[in-house]
């Protein structure tokens, strides 16, 4: 089995490779490490490999690990958080990738104003048009826009999707998803007059086809740590 190092050269590589074909920097891709059921010791190997950015999609397993591994990297929440997590989610996260509906913004507003805190967030946009997956419809992605914009102790820095279901098999089915984001943050932007510097998109089997649509933002597990076991 290759090594956590060996996989995140091998991803850096690609990550190069898709940047030359799009005359990109390399420099402009964050890496985020998916480390869902992935055991600390683990994440502890890739950040001596040069991680710097852990996203988690359950709150309570972050807030374990955290509490192990602390604030040496940065932390993100990338996975569908429950309103009832959020005040947890305040003490772990720096960025909330998954911003699916009003309600949740409206919650981490509360609990953010009652910290005084304002909160880094990305929306999540259904560009699949899944039933099974979170994130705003495309029609209801400006709206939703105009309307967390108002709430003062969020910051929407940015646009997330996740792409279809078969891109597992066939990475270039995601091409359209991530087109789609790229186009919606370039109207949101010139419309609603604010930068979205953030756009999050592209996992394992997609990553590169993410960056050639403008993705500055990959989340990767399974090229990382190996096929989850449970």
């Amino acid at each position: 089995m290759s090594s956590i190092a060996e996989n995140l050269a091998r991803i850096k590589d690609n990550i190069n490779s898709a940047c030359a074909r799009v005359n990109r920097k390399p420099v402009e891709i964050a890496l985020v490490a998916v480390t869902k059921n992935v055991e600390v010791e683990r994440i502890k190997e890739g950040i001596a490999s040069g991680l710097k950015i852990i996203g988690e999609n359950r709150v309570q397993e972050a807030k374990d690990k955290f509490s192990e591994i602390g604030n040496i990297v940065e932390w993100q929440m990338v996975g569908h958080l429950q309103t009832n997590k959020v005040k947890t989610a305040l003490e772990v996260f720096s960025l909330i990738q998954s911003i699916d509906s009003i309600h949740l913004a409206q919650e981490i507003q509360k609990r953010a104003a009652a910290l005084n805190k304002k909160v880094p967030i990305l929306l999540e946009v259904n560009t699949s048009e899944e039933p099974t997956k979170y994130g705003f419809a495309r029609d209801k992605t400006f709206p939703a826009i105009a309307t967390i914009q108002a709430m003062p102790n969020l910051s929407i820095k940015g646009l997330m999707t996740i792409g279809p279901g078969l891109a597992v098999e066939n990475p270039e089915a995601s091409r359209r998803c991530f087109h789609l984001l790229y186009e919606l943050k370039t109207i949101a932007e010139a419309e609603f007059k604010i930068q979205l510097p953030n756009l999050s998109m592209g996992m394992s089997s997609d990553f590169e086809i993410a960056i050639e649509e403008g993705s500055n933002m990959v989340r990767i597990g399974t090229a990382i740590f190996g096929e989850r076991t449970h």
